[in-house]
């Protein structure tokens, strides 16, 4: 799809943006955007650590529920 643009494409492009949002807010609009990017890779991070540190735990109960307990 992106493919198929051109360096015009993207120059036009780049111009309707900078109509719509303005030149003062651009910058703005930048920073706003990189702080939600690593706000989301930092999420993205803290989830994977968390799965990873419960994988060795789940599956250690997981033996010890499959012994019957003792009388």
């Amino acid at each position: 799809m992106l493919g198929n643009l051109s360096g015009w494409h993207l120059v036009i492009l780049l111009v309707v943006i900078l109509l719509l949002f303005g030149a003062p807010k651009l910058p703005g609009l930048a920073r706003s955007l990189g702080q939600s990017m690593r706000i989301f890779r930092s999420e993205v991070k803290t989830m994977k650590d968390e799965n990873s540190s419960d994988a060795p735990t789940d599956s250690s109960s997981d033996s010890n529920s499959d012994t019957p307990p003792k009388p």
